[in-house]
């Protein structure tokens, strides 16, 4: 198996680096047969962002691990033969500014508009181009994958969505009205588009995997299904089974 080794810049990932390409060499990133990303859930990001291609098989050398295997230098090759893949689909954000510039990015976790000054944001929200929600005012609002789902959306109260659902979750953050709107569960197929409300005196911003546009005016966003990116887990710990235990902590 040849495998090629990332890892990020803290002391921990880059011992461990060292350690396993002297145990098992590094293959270029165009020769091998997998990445094994050495780090936590941001360098687990980066890499995907950076391959589209090869299977990605994380060890957990950093603070977050959601995404991440246990780390062992023993056995590796066995392990990776061994894992399960799960196979997940980006989002593709174009947001228009105030100079009428489109900016264009993915996101594998969510793509979020948030407040960028100190009055609420003022938000449109449409669905397959009909207007569903006249006003949202917010602090922002966020549409996410099921892999993103247990990130920023849960940590802002929404669902938890299982894979292979093929549904994406639309989420306020800190709704002022309507008071009560939590959100709302959408068909992977769905084209969401926010218009932003009052722009001059309430500006946004919008983040699409920590990819920021500011001064935003409109923002649109659809799953990406050409796009296929693979993570291996360790068999029983599969991103299915994460997102499932998650819910019971």
């Amino acid at each position: 198996m040849k495998m090629h080794f990332i890892a990020s810049e803290t002391e921990t990932a880059q011992k461990a680096l060292a350690d396993l390409t002297g145990s098992y060499g590094q293959t270029p990133w165009r020769e091998a047969d997998v990445v094994v990303a050495l780090g936590g859930d941001g360098l687990m990001l980066s890499v995907m962002h950076e391959n589209r291609g090869l299977p990605v098989y994380g060890m957990n050398r950093g603070t977050i691990g959601f995404l991440m295997n246990d780390f062992s230098a023993d056995d590796l090759p066995e392990r990776i033969a061994q894992a399960e893949e799960t196979v997940t689909n980006p989002l593709a954000m174009t947001a228009t500014t105030a100079d009428g510039r489109d900016y264009t990015a993915l996101a594998i976790n969510e793509v979020s508009l948030l407040r960028a000054g100190p009055q609420a944001a003022k938000l449109r929200i449409s669905v397959n181009g009909r207007v569903r929600l006249d006003e949202l005012i917010c602090d922002g609002a966020l549409l996410c994958t099921p892999a993103g789902s247990t990130a920023y959306n849960y940590s802002a109260n929404g669902p938890i969505l299982p894979v292979g659902s093929d549904v994406l979750a639309l989420t306020a953050i800190a709704a002022f009205r309507p008071r009560r709107w939590r959100g709302a569960i959408l068909p992977k197929s769905a084209v969401v588009r926010f218009d932003v409300l009052e722009a001059d005196k309430r500006p946004v911003m919008a983040d699409a995997d920590s990819r920021g546009v500011d001064s935003v005016r409109a923002v649109e966003i659809r799953s990406e299904p050409a796009i296929n990116h693979r993570l291996l887990f360790d068999p029983g710990h599969g991103l299915e089974e994460r997102l499932t235990r998650e819910q019971f902590v």
